[in-house]
């Protein structure tokens, strides 16, 4: 199983080094209704996830479905344009496949981004939260499986998986570009269906600040892996007893186009400092 695995990585890996035209060791992962980064970008190559040997394909709207290679505030950067989620029906080791091969195209750096439900109740919408911890409620592992020694350890050390270098470089450029961070717990769950008032309290209970269906399983595997991470939500919905919203996806890709341009201005200032 593991040699099959392998062979499988390195056929991506040789394909993506053979037509990337820049060394990034920066990674971006572009959320829901959170693609205006590529705007900022000079984009160098990009490349369709369906032209990638092994690679997945995202199939949720506000995904595009690309990898781009391009220059970010004159920073080279790889992004991942769009995501592979759990409720998708794929299996973890499909969801993610970008995070297994990360190390093998010479990325350090993992910056994720999602949308997100606020339970905190200092909260609203259109609030940036820098993830500082998360919760797997999953039901799954990402790791579960035969552990490759020569990839990471068997039982990964999770106190600190979040970077405190690149949360602080995050609060020293939003401070002085007047944006307003908040910081917490992001609790990942399978989703597709939105929670219950009953869920929301539990989650908030748990400790959580927000709640959403990705992120964790990444974060796991990149970390696995020895990369460093970043990771941020948009707030887009509210699960807060008394503010409780009633949309759906729809409302959530707007709400992220609306606090879109604050991540983008964010991501692009902290590239010279990472």
């Amino acid at each position: 199983m593991l040699e099959e695995k392998r062979k499988r990585l390195n056929q991506t890996v040789d394909f993506i080094n053979s037509h990337k035209p820049t060394s990034p060791t920066i990674a971006i992962v572009l959320g829901s209704g959170l693609g205006g980064v590529t705007n900022e970008m000079e984009k160098l190559c990009e490349i369709p996830y369906k032209e990638i040997p092994n690679f997945p394909v995202s199939t949720v709207q506000g995904h595009k479905g690309t990898l781009i290679f391009g220059k970010l505030n004159n920073v080279d950067v790889l992004v991942f344009n769009g995501r592979f989620h759990y409720y998708e029906g794929y299996p973890m080791d499909v969801v993610t496949y970008p995070q297994q091969i990360l190390d093998g195209i010479g990325i350090k750096t993992l910056i994720l981004s999602n949308a997100a439900g606020g339970m905190n109740p200092t909260f609203r919408i259109g609030d940036i939260m820098l993830i500082r911890d998360h919760i797997n409620f999953f039901g799954t592992n990402p790791l579960i499986g035969p552990n490759d020694d020569e990839l990471g350890p068997r039982f990964p050390n999770m106190s600190k998986v979040y970077s405190h270098r690149l949360l602080n470089i995050a609060h020293t450029v939003s401070a002085k570009l007047g944006i307003h961070l908040q910081e917490g717990v992001y609790i990942g769950v399978s989703g597709p269906s939105f929670e219950t008032p009953a869920e929301y309290r539990m989650f908030n209970m748990f400790g959580a600040d927000a709640v959403g269906m990705s992120t964790v399983p990444e974060a796991i595997v990149a970390h696995h892996r020895g990369i460093e991470l970043f990771a941020l939500s948009v707030i887009t919905d509210l699960g807060i007893v008394g503010m409780l919203m009633e949309g759906g996806h729809e409302e959530v890709l707007e709400a992220a186009a609306e606090a879109g341009p604050k991540v983008v201005k964010l991501i692009y200032n902290m590239m010279p400092e990472i």
